[in-house]
């Protein structure tokens, strides 16, 4: 039978960073959270989340007696600024599609498992934040990240994989508190341009950037726009404020040259435009949340970064965008920008527009109309 030390140094030859272990007792107070914020969280079930079925371990593997926790840095290798200023970094080299890196390495770690009579499953619906905390790996912070003890400089660019086995060892000593210094300031509180994290622990993730990037049917919500900043898809604005990330931060790291690669492929004039066979073979195979199904939304939220980016050299594109795309968001969002953008051309593209399009679209034309006309008025004072 093999031992904690022989799972911890097979965990760490395969590249994870920390190792350790938890019962496969239920996540009480993770289930009455979710319970008593079911209107923040009932979005998950529509998607397909079920985040109240991994409360409990047993309900996906009725025979596991522990957990074993295998803490993944994302962050080993740094992103060309380029992209970087545009995608959350968790996001940027995903290979949940593609599996040649990640999921390799899981999947021999649980053939050494299984080679040494111990059954495993690796179920995406647990809370594994809750779960590293509880296995002594690290605590939380007001951003409701993870932090590692080890792993980053004990930072949160980390993802806790969650295995649970059919053996039991015994448990590290619980951690599952807020441990951010006193001197903080609650900077990631305050640099949450939408509000997402409340103060108190929490965070309401349907006003969290990341949430609003890649889930959710209709046009962004006006009032979100320009809080929403650069972000195309993921965010992170509290990660990169917080003091326990900064020793990370400022470390020298090489250029992460897969990433760096693909660079080019995520140029915003390349995604404002592009077709299904483009997003499926470059986009998709690191962007795992987005089918080419909602390829309206990555259209979307380019849109809207071009018409925060305060460059007017966009303006072609957006217009472009505004005439080659049926669906109304996509559309909807094109006007918002050029209005962000725009000259008094734009002006006249936008008031033409106006006399033909109907329901959302005219809302937003019309909203743009108003946003280009203060914009002059301001520039003219």
């Amino acid at each position: 039978m093999i031992t904690r030390e022989d799972i911890i140094s097979k965990g760490q030859e395969l590249g994870f960073e920390d190792v350790g272990f938890t019962s496969a007792e239920p996540f009480e107070d993770h289930r009455k959270m979710l319970e008593a914020r079911s209107e923040e969280y009932g979005w998950t079930e529509a998607v397909g989340l079920d985040l109240k079925g991994g409360v409990n371990p047993l309900n996906i593997m009725p025979e596991a007696k522990s957990i074993i926790i295998l803490i993944e840095p994302y962050f080993r290798k740094a992103y060309p600024r380029s992209i970087e200023g545009y995608f959350g970094r968790c996001y940027l080299d995903d290979d949940r599609i593609i599996k040649d890196g990640l999921a390799k390495r899981i999947k021999a770690f649980r053939n050494f498992l299984r080679h040494n009579d111990i059954d495993s499953k690796v179920p995406f619906n647990l809370p594994h934040r809750v779960a590293a905390a509880r296995a002594g790996l690290g605590s939380f912070g007001k951003n409701c990240l993870f932090y590692s003890n080890k792993v980053a400089r004990g930072g949160s660019w980390t993802l806790p994989i969650a295995v649970l086995v059919d053996q039991w060892f015994s448990p590290g000593t619980p951690t599952v508190e807020t441990d951010c210094p006193d001197w903080c300031r609650n900077a990631c509180i305050t640099a949450c341009p939408t509000r997402a994290l409340k103060g108190n622990g929490t965070i309401d993730p349907r006003k969290c950037i990341s949430y609003m990037t890649y889930f959710g049917n209709k046009i962004t919500p006006a009032e979100f726009r320009e809080p929403m900043g650069m972000y195309v898809y993921g965010c992170d604005r509290c990660q990169n404020v917080c003091p326990r990330n900064q020793a990370w931060l400022v470390k020298h790291l090489p250029i992460n040259e897969r990433v760096a690669g693909k660079a080019k492929d995520f140029e915003l004039s390349l995604l404002l435009h592009m077709d299904k066979p483009y997003f499926e073979t470059r986009i998709w195979p690191h962007m795992f949340y987005m089918g080419s199904d909602i390829l309206w939304k990555w259209k979307m939220n380019v849109a809207r970064v071009m018409g925060n980016s305060q460059d007017p050299n966009y303006l072609p594109e957006l217009e472009k965008a505004f005439l080659e795309n049926e669906d109304e968001r996509v559309k909807g969002m094109a006007a918002w920008a050029m209005g962000k953008l725009g000259n008094n051309k734009t002006l006249q593209t936008l008031s033409d527009w106006s006399k033909t399009h109907s329901g959302l679209v005219l809302e937003e034309i019309n909203n743009a109309l108003k946003i280009a006309a203060n914009r002059q008025v301001r520039s003219s004072e």
